[in-house]
């Protein structure tokens, strides 16, 4: 057995258990709280997520999340740490009011859970702030990224010590996308851990924690 494989049996019910929670966000959560999942996401990019999730959780609190005033979004984006907030406080704004009507959020009754991989290029095509990693990112941590790849650097970082890709790419377009997303999909064969597991697994070797 592989040095991963016994690191994976290490953490297997952790990763399990997490996932779990992420399918509860769309089994049980409300519309904010997917539309929270989707604001973390889009502050994610060159930014912790642990300050990413402090921020959201900060707009929640003070009650500006699900609103239009980027401003005070970007204020406190940037108190938590995470960086480019003005351009981030505007694609949440205008991410509420692409999911919003009368002031009420409905993203349930636009996200098409039938086809998850036409999803996320729906949501990386129209989506102000999302590219391919941040949809499937959302899509996995509300339930539905079982056979997506979240290639963050961390990833692409252990895909190469793995042997997976020979280099890290300094430009995901979305074919190169694709294109490491199948040999990730190949190389969980070989290893036999789910590409979503194999995903925490990763991203908890290089972190130290099984987050989102």
């Amino acid at each position: 057995m592989s040095e991963l494989q016994l690191l994976y049996l290490s953490k297997k019910d952790d990763i399990k258990n997490r996932l779990k929670d992420f399918s509860k966000v769309w089994e049980t959560g409300d519309e904010q709280k997917l539309f929270a999942e989707l604001a973390f996401c889009l502050c994610t990019p060159q930014s912790k997520a642990t300050s990413a999730d402090l921020a959201i959780r900060r707009l929640i609190d003070a009650n500006v999340l699900c609103s239009s005033n980027t401003s005070a979004i970007a204020e406190h984006l940037s108190r938590s740490g995470v960086r480019f907030g003005n351009n981030k406080a505007r694609y949440i704004a205008e991410a509420y009011r692409y999911f919003s009507s009368s002031g009420q959020l409905k993203i349930r009754g636009k996200l098409n859970i039938e086809d998850i991989v036409g999803l996320r290029n729906w949501l990386a095509e129209n989506i102000i702030g999302i590219g391919m990693k941040e949809a499937s990112h959302f899509l996995r941590n509300i339930g539905f990224g079982n056979d997506l790849a979240i290639l963050d650097r961390h990833i692409l970082k252990n895909l190469k010590k793995h042997g997976v890709i020979p280099i890290i790419p300094k430009v995901l377009s979305k074919q190169v996308y694709l294109e490491l997303e199948e040999r990730v999909r190949k190389f969980s064969q070989k290893v036999r851990i789910p590409m979503a597991e194999l995903d925490l697994l990763f991203w908890s070797e290089e972190t130290g924690q099984i987050f989102k």
